[in-house]
Formats: structure tokens, C-alpha cells, sequence
């Protein structure tokens, strides 16, 4: 099946020139130390984007699980754990939650869905556009474990 093409810009006489896009997948996995913790992932994403060959488009980041989720914010370690308290006073362990009587863990369950299991984030000149404080985060509420997380980056 050939790739899909997009207009991308005038070419002389001729109506659009398209151009064949790109579509690229990695998994990576990560693995977390804590029962709460967040883990700066930024740098393995932007990897992703090189390896891609991608100049322009957008980069999908998504947790393949239910107890942890994606953000995007500063990576200072205070306001770290700031988000892990807040999360922590809003959703606390243990309280009192049916899906506990099962696996121990509605707390990290309704944490994420506070959250996202997926970033959007675009891509120019073969690079992750953030702002100069913004990196890409993941949110741990159930662990230790190792997390699985899909990037898929599309775009010319």
C-alpha cells in the first residue's frame, strides 16, 4: 500500500507538489523505582523524532497503561513533587476505594484519569517543539514497574 501524500506547497503550474508521508513507531520502556514518582522522558522522545527522519509534524507519545500518564511541565524536582502531592491530597492510597477489594490500586487508577495516557507534541526542523522549561514527563502511581510507551511520529 503506498504512503500517503499531502499538499505541502505551490509548484509551478503544476497545483500542489505532494510529498510522502512519513509515519514512525518506536516503543521504549521505562522503568520506575517508586510507588509515586515522576521520570523525565524527553530525551528518549526526541531520539524518537531523529530516528524518524521526520522534519515536520507531530510526535504522539502514549503509556500503554492504566496507572501512569503523560505531561508536559517544567522538570524542576521541587515541582516534582509538588505533583506528586497534589495528586497524592486529591486521590489519596487507600481511601476506601471498591476496586481496592481487587488489586490495591483504584487510587492510581483515578489519578491517571485526571491526567492523560497521551502528549501531542509538534515537530519542526527535525525537532520537539517545547518551551524553554517544558519537558516530557511521565507520571508513575502504581509502581515499581516497567511502563511500555508507544511514540508515533507523522509528518514529512
Amino acid at each position: 500500500m503506498p504512503w500517503p501524500t499531502i499538499g505541502c506547497a505551490p509548484h509551478k503550474g503544476r497545483g500542489m507538489k505532494t510529498v510522502p508521508m512519513k509515519s514512525h513507531c518506536t516503543q521504549i520502556k521505562v522503568r520506575t523505582t517508586r510507588r509515586s514518582e515522576v521520570v523525565e522522558i524527553t530525551g528518549r522522545v526526541a531520539e524518537s523524532v531523529r530516528e524518524s527522519g521526520v522534519s515536520e509534524g507531530l510526535t504522539m507519545v502514549t503509556a500503554l497503561h492504566t496507572t501512569c500518564a503523560l505531561i508536559i511541565n517544567e522538570a524542576e524536582p521541587r515541582l516534582l513533587e509538588d505533583i506528586l502531592d497534589l495528586l497524592s491530597r486529591m486521590v489519596p492510597e487507600g481511601g476506601g476505594y471498591r476496586h481496592d477489594q481487587i488489586d490495591d490500586n483504584a487510587h492510581a487508577h483515578l489519578r491517571s484519569l485526571l491526567l492523560s495516557p497521551t502528549v501531542v507534541i509538534p515537530v519542526r526542523g527535525g525537532r520537539l517543539v517545547l518551551g524553554r522549561w517544558q519537558s516530557v514527563l511521565l507520571v508513575e502511581s502504581d509502581g515499581p514497574r516497567e511502563r511500555t510507551l508507544l511514540i508515533q511520529t507523522l509528518g514529512v
